[in-house]
């Protein structure tokens, strides 16, 4: 599911790097990017629904049991835990990489 919305997404932060290409500014465009992310992290954090379903889904991306199982019942909101640490340690920058998400800093790097 999470690979079909980052397909999607590709040409629409293809669209926002060419618009930007002129721009020589890397802070709005670093900030765009880690936003795109921290709201793909809500939309996966939101899919897990259920503190077991999380909990699970943390241990598996590699954190630790104890921390996987106060993550997972903290009871905070997905906008929250998206930006907290524990979900950018298990869905770090690499991993979107991996998916094929565009980063629009880069893109207006390369151009």
């Amino acid at each position: 599911h999470i690979r079909r919305v980052t397909r999607e997404l590709a040409p629409v932060l293809r669209g926002w790097a060419n618009y930007f290409s002129l721009v020589d500014v890397k802070r709005p465009l670093e900030a765009l990017d880690q936003w795109v992310r921290r709201r793909l992290r809500d939309v996966i954090w939101r899919q897990w629904k259920r503190p077991r379903t999380r909990r699970r889904k943390l241990l598996a991306l590699g954190l630790d049991d104890h921390r996987a199982w106060k993550s997972a019942g903290n009871g905070r909101g997905p906008w929250w835990n998206a930006g907290a640490s524990h979900m950018n340690q298990a869905l770090p920058r690499k991993w979107f990489d991996r998916l094929g998400l565009i980063s629009v800093l880069d893109t207006v790097k390369k151009a």
